[in-house]
């Protein structure tokens, strides 16, 4: 049997990326916990449908597109929540008998694959898709009915507070094709500053800011009764359960981990929304 390529392997061959960079970017992944495709996209080095066809290509997984136009039942649908479909970044995509075709973003997540699978007492199998895909069919298709019973995301404004313009600029992205209203500083002193004048309804600010950084900012938000009230969510580039523990346990509301996934970065914003301030927009 012949043996089965590595994924780095799989893009040096379809010419996806040169041996050079594959090397670079197996350095910056080591001790990181990050999938090799996460980290040549953040390098700019291959996109998000290079990885697909690539993962697609070494297991001989389908590919699948243009998931948003199509249409699905409610029972399809009813499978999983828009929740699940946009941290887990999956959608249903037909069901036969005793199967489900399942879009992902990752197709070798076995956890997901059996969950499902024991849940709804279902064979998986799973299609390749990219994240981009999942979000539009997730907007489309689970959370038009959110948006007819909560209107529209442009109630919302957030506040993007760090201290590096790309990650600004990524995160002002994402956010700003849902429609919310943007608010942003560069340190934790302006981040407070601007909280303190505008009062936005969620703050995602990072922890490791220079003048102030973000613990300080989240203690001063949570030590003034104007504010304390507002939600903030941890930006973190340390992706370990402690980190996460510690800023849970601080108070923070969630948190996300760097470098920021736009599809995460939507769904635990809708998600706070959500919870905080139920379905009617909030006097600010």
């Amino acid at each position: 049997m012949a043996k089965r390529k590595r994924f780095g392997e799989i893009l040096v061959d379809a010419k996806v990326v040169d041996e050079q960079q594959l090397d670079r970017a197996l350095e910056k992944q080591k001790g990181t916990g990050r999938r090799l495709g996460e980290v040549l996209e953040q390098m700019g080095v291959v996109t998000e449908r290079d990885i697909a066809a690539a993962l697609a290509r070494q297991f001989g997984f389908k590919t699948v597109a243009n998931i948003a136009r199509a249409s699905f039942s409610a029972e399809l649908l009813g499978l999983f929540d828009s929740d699940t479909a946009s941290n887990k970044m999956l959608f249903p995509l037909k069901k036969e008998g005793k199967t489900l075709f399942l879009a992902m973003v990752n197709p070798l997540d076995i956890e997901v694959i059996e969950n499902l699978s024991f849940k709804n007492g279902l064979r998986v199998i799973p299609c390749v898709t990219t994240p981009s895909e999942i979000q539009s069919a997730v907007n489309r298709h689970y959370l038009k009915i959110v948006e007819q019973s909560h209107g529209p995301d442009a109630w919302w404004t957030v506040l993007i507070v760090d201290d590096q313009a790309l990650v600004r600029s990524a995160a002002v992205a994402a956010l700003k094709r849902e429609g919310y209203n943007l608010l942003e500083a560069a340190n934790g002193a302006d981040g407070l500053k601007v909280t303190l004048q505008e009062k936005p309804h969620l703050v995602i600010a990072d922890t490791v800011m220079p003048r102030m950084d973000g613990y300080e900012m989240f203690r001063a938000i949570q030590a003034n009764l104007e504010i304390k009230h507002i939600p903030v969510i941890a930006l973190s580039s340390k992706s370990t359960a402690e980190e996460e523990a510690k800023l849970l346990e601080m108070g923070y509301f969630d948190f996300i981990a760097k470098p920021i996934n736009p599809v995460r970065l939507v769904a635990r914003i809708r998600h706070a929304l959500r919870i905080i301030y139920g379905t009617s927009p909030p006097p600010r």
